[in-house]
């Protein structure tokens, strides 16, 4: 099975991802060593909590170039969706890495759609991909956000919360999953191993 980084830089729970992905056979590791980065075989970009804080860690580490240039199979999950993509609407607006065009908004609460969206949802897959490979349509996967990418050619598959959420996007060799793989059994399971399976 392939080996694996996964950037530990303070602003995601790196554990449950590292131990889904030793449950599949990967060889893991965890790193914020820019170095380490650039060389990496394949890249996973966790992230929870606020866009901006997430981007001044990676800019404090000195991460966000071997990130932007990474050429190999990069995954990023939950916020690490977010921020591949332009700017988020967050606070008073965060640059981000720019690796898909766009602005990440927030959700709109409603009294059958309370913010952040938390919980299972099903995903509607909308173009075929490597990463989608063996998995149903209407497979159940765990949300925690309280911000969307916008939906657009990027979009791979979709949950609907009262409106479409990119739930897998894709640009070249990155990817994204708004939901946390780790923790959406056997579909996320899936994804996780697909994402292994990449050629590097």
């Amino acid at each position: 099975m392939s080996a694996v980084t996964v950037l530990a830089y303070g602003a995601g729970n790196v554990a449950s991802v590292q131990f889904a992905l030793e449950r599949l056979g990967a060889t893991v590791r965890l790193t914020a060593d820019p170095v380490e980065v650039a060389d990496a075989e394949r890249l996973i970009l966790p992230g929870v909590g606020a866009a901006g804080y997430a981007m001044a860690r990676l800019s404090d580490l000195g991460l966000m170039e071997p990130i932007r240039a990474f050429p190999r199979p990069l995954l990023g999950v939950c916020l690490g969706q977010q921020l591949l993509f332009e700017t988020s609407e967050e606070g008073e607006g965060v640059a981000m890495l720019g690796l898909i065009p766009g602005t990440v908004r927030a959700l709109a609460p409603a009294a059958d759609r309370p913010v952040p969206h938390m919980g299972w949802s099903q995903l509607s897959l909308v173009q075929p991909d490597p990463l989608l490979d063996g998995l149903d349509d209407g497979a159940w996967a765990y949300f925690v956000h309280g911000y969307v990418c916008p939906d657009g050619d990027a979009t791979l598959a979709r949950a609907d919360y009262g409106v479409p959420i990119p739930a897998v996007v894709r640009s070249a060799n990155r990817w994204g999953c708004q939901f946390h793989p780790e923790r959406s059994a056997a579909a996320g399971a899936r994804i996780l191993r697909n994402f292994l399976e990449l050629p590097a």
